[in-house]
């Protein structure tokens, strides 16, 4: 069931964009080209990655406040991202979501969520629809450790265990919240050990091999299409950068620790394993990877400044149904 040298060649570009992108969007927030807030997916991208390339087209996710990852591994257009973040008309919602709620779903991407939890109970309810619909759809909902103290966790996971939906629940455990660590608030150490409550599988794999996220994603999405149910897969990983952006927020967390996570960066970790163990890839091809995807971004930030910001009167467009 492992993933093909291709297939991971294609999860490692995937990775290295979304990790290009985070940091040209720290970058320009830090210049004040980019309002709002911004957290980065860093350290983290193969939680998404692994999880976004076992799916279809058709299939549906949703995100939290940390998501550009999880559009970018979907397959989001990288200039409407930025131009969203931007703040202009050409982003995904027109320039009035900003960095924590994007979304499109053309490509089944129904959005990320500012509110901790707030996007279990939604794609809870795409479960739903895509029993009901038949046609073998699955949804994917991704949250944090500290989403899972939630009451929406709860209530969602037991109602998608009694009825059987096709979701996967997709914890990625970075050890912290915005300055908690998950041991303060947290009586056990794995998330996925709360699933056997409501009679469905917990997973626990290690968030910084793609692979091995992959691999266990697949399987849980096949259970899922066969109609038997949900999963709760809790992928440990860790965030490189500080909760946000912010310029002079305390990090609380040790220096050890960070260093300790850094040196298991996900993206490093997959380039060697193609260069040493398979001998598919090489360090020229990856710098040439590099360079294209370095070149989308900059073409990225192109089309974000040179689109308009909203009209003024147009500020309650979108808020309303017709």
């Amino acid at each position: 069931m492992s993933a093909s040298p291709e297939l991971q060649r294609e999860m490692l570009r995937q990775m290295q964009t979304i990790r290009r992108f985070e940091e040209r969007a720290s970058d320009d927030y830090q210049s004040g080209a980019i309002y709002g807030v911004v957290h980065c997916y860093i350290g983290e991208e193969a939680v998404a990655v692994g999880v976004c390339s076992a799916l279809k087209d058709g299939d549906q996710i949703i995100s939290n406040h940390r998501g550009h990852g999880h559009c970018i591994a979907k397959g989001a257009d990288l200039n409407r991202m930025m131009a969203e973040l931007y703040g202009r008309e050409d982003g995904f919602c027109k320039g009035k979501g900003g960095s924590m709620h994007i979304a499109d779903f053309s490509i089944g991407m129904l959005g990320a969520n500012g509110i901790v939890g707030g996007g279990l109970s939604i794609i809870t309810g795409a479960g739903l629809a895509a029993q009901m619909d038949g046609d073998g759809g699955v949804a994917v909902g991704f949250f944090g450790d500290g989403a899972s103290n939630a009451g929406s966790f709860h209530e969602s996971l037991n109602i998608a265990a009694s009825w059987k939906l096709p979701v996967i629940y997709v914890c990625e455990h970075n050890s912290w919240a915005a300055n908690t660590a998950a041991t303060m608030t947290h009586g056990a150490a794995d998330v996925a050990g709360r699933a056997a409550g409501y009679g469905m599988p917990g997973i626990v794999v290690d968030g910084n091999d793609v692979v091995a996220v992959y691999d266990a994603a697949t399987q849980a999405i096949a259970r899922a299409r066969a109609g038997e149910g949900p999963t709760l897969l809790e992928c440990k990983t860790y965030r490189h950068r500080n909760h946000t952006e912010r310029p002079g927020a305390v990090d609380p967390r040790p220096a050890s620790e960070i260093a300790a996570w850094v040196a298991r960066d996900p993206i490093p970790m997959l380039l060697e394993q193609l260069k040493q163990q398979q001998g598919q890839f090489s360090d020229a091809e990856f710098q040439a990877m590099d360079d294209e995807i370095l070149a989308q971004i900059e073409a990225s930030v192109a089309f974000a400044e040179a689109s308009p910001f909203p009209a003024p009167e147009s500020a309650l467009d979108d808020v309303f149904a017709d």
